[in-house]
């Protein structure tokens, strides 16, 4: 599946907002352009940082939302408005970062992996 069909997919709608008064504490924020995973139902994507100097992709599975508000609209110089979100996640949840690399022998990451790797392979200890 190309990048352009996770943008592209529908907008992010079925989410249970938090009960609760305020943000939940066993949350983290993110903030970005939410979107309903393009094939699992129980997932979504999210623009994190969508203008900022590190923009990523981010899948999250739905049911680990703890609470969403929407905030202002981002507008690139193209005047194109994106509705912007911050969705706590709970903590403990697992995400995927969909990551550029360039094909070659060997792979050449834009980022490095390798402490997030070690860091699960430790059981999540710090």
């Amino acid at each position: 599946m190309s990048i352009i069909s996770y943008l592209e997919t529908l907008p992010l709608n079925e989410i249970v907002k938090y009960a609760g008064g305020g943000a939940p504490k066993n949350g983290v924020p993110f903030m970005g352009y939410p979107r309903q995973h393009p094939s699992e139902a129980n997932k979504f994507i999210l623009m994190y940082d969508p203008l900022g100097d590190n923009p990523r992709i981010i899948e999250f599975k739905t049911e680990d939302i703890l609470y969403m508000e929407n905030v202002q609209a981002a507008v690139t110089e193209a005047g194109e408005a994106a509705p912007l979100a911050k969705i706590w996640i709970r903590k403990g949840a697992h995400g995927v970062i969909l990551e550029p690399f360039e094909v070659d022998d060997p792979l050449h990451f834009a980022n490095k992996t390798k402490d997030l790797r070690e860091h699960f392979l430790r059981g999540n200890k710090r």
